[in-house]
């Protein structure tokens, strides 16, 4: 039995820590905050793509599909007679969703992601009929319409046998919607520019206000809570602007990151963080290895006995134990210096998540213990 080995968490591990335990450098604050109501927005829509080769939606189990090309062909004025169904193969339904970025003015251009809805085998070759996008107020911002771009192939054969690459049933259409809507404008709606912190530190924070103070003089920026810095600006749009190109290019050096530990229990992925301490403690580490053996017996009579040649399975299991191992933890363990105890006893990535359990659970580590 082969003991699995941790050569690779352990030198994701001690990756990580030279990385982290480098000397702090300065950050930008544009690095490190975005600025409040400086954000995209979710748009999503619903439309058909036509041209398919035979890859379109089996419309006895899509319905919906009929009843939008019914609806589409009648507003272009042709009317298909009641009880008709169109059995076509080269329309398929979608869904359509994209993202609004702040400032989009209408005319300009953005991305779509295109994806069937229906049982569509692919999408390759299609091309989206124009299609209104709607944002989380029901409003339309966008409007969608172009040739799809599907990085997936597939193909079936007449027995059924298909053979897919990638996912063809998704597609984009690059520059493939229209806006049509602005968003309404916040930017300069009151007497303050919020930054907010992409991860909440109260060290950070604290740090921001006193690079903004040293730049711009005291008083002008103060905390609002561990993830929002306010800055006093002047409400003239072009004034607002020089002054944020001015803070997003000031360095200061954020907060140390807090002590974690994560673990990936699918792939026993262990990753360890600077800050991790280990208290006083002491771990036993035994190891039960146990082996099953499969073999076939074959009875063979002899020439005057008159009996048959039979063949029997058997099987052979045997436990050993290879001993227990025991190995200590003093008060303020680094992480180091578990790297190279957990390397020293051999130990296997269920057992590692359990060590880091069991610290967890006597509080003899001092971090927080993500299990993902």
């Amino acid at each position: 039995m082969t003991r699995i080995s941790l050569t690779r968490i352990l030198l994701l591990s001690a990756l990580i820590w030279l990385a982290v335990i480098a000397p702090a450098s300065a950050e930008r604050i544009k690095d490190l905050a975005q600025v409040g109501g400086v954000r995209g927005n979710a748009l999503v829509g619903y439309g058909l793509v036509v041209g398919l080769d035979n890859s379109g939606d089996r419309t006895s189990q899509a319905p919906f599909t009929v009843q939008s090309l019914k609806n589409l062909l009648g507003e272009l004025g042709v009317n298909v007679p009641a009880g008709v169904n169109p059995q076509l193969k080269n329309v398929a339904a979608v869904a359509i969703h994209a993202e609004l970025p702040p400032f989009a003015k209408p005319g300009q251009p953005i991305d779509v992601t295109v994806s069937s809805i229906g049982n569509a085998v692919s999408l390759r070759g299609g091309s989206l009929l124009m299609a209104p996008l709607k944002g989380a107020d029901g409003q339309v911002y966008a409007i969608a319409q172009g040739n799809l771009v599907v990085g997936g192939f597939g193909a079936q054969g007449r027995d059924g046998s298909r053979v897919s690459v990638n996912i063809p049933s998704v597609g984009r259409i690059p520059n493939g919607a229209t806006v049509e809507r602005a968003l309404p404008d916040v930017f300069g709606a009151t007497g303050e520019i919020t930054l907010n912190l992409h991860t909440n530190d109260f060290t950070t924070v604290s740090r921001m206000v006193a690079a903004l103070d040293n730049a711009f003089g005291p008083g002008v920026a103060r905390a609002v809570d561990g993830v929002t810095v306010a800055v006093q600006a002047p409400t003239d749009p072009g004034a607002r602007i020089g002054l944020l190109a001015r803070i997003e290019n000031l360095e200061l050096t954020p907060g140390s990151a807090p002590a974690k530990v994560v673990v990936n229990s699918r792939t026993g992925t262990v990753v360890i963080g600077q800050q991790v301490k280990v208290g006083p403690a002491a771990i036993a580490h035994g190891s039960l290895t146990v082996t099953i053996q499969e073999g076939v017996a074959v009875s063979q009579p002899n020439a005057f006995a008159g009996g048959q040649t039979v063949a029997a399975p058997t099987s052979t299991v045997t436990a050993t134990n290879d001993g227990s191992r025991m190995f200590k933890f003093n008060g303020g363990t680094s992480l180091d210096e578990i790297v190279h105890a957990v390397n020293a006893v051999g130990a296997a990535p269920g057992d590692l998540i359990a060590i880091l359990e069991a610290l967890k659970q006597a509080g003899a580590l001092s971090a927080e213990l993500e299990v993902i």
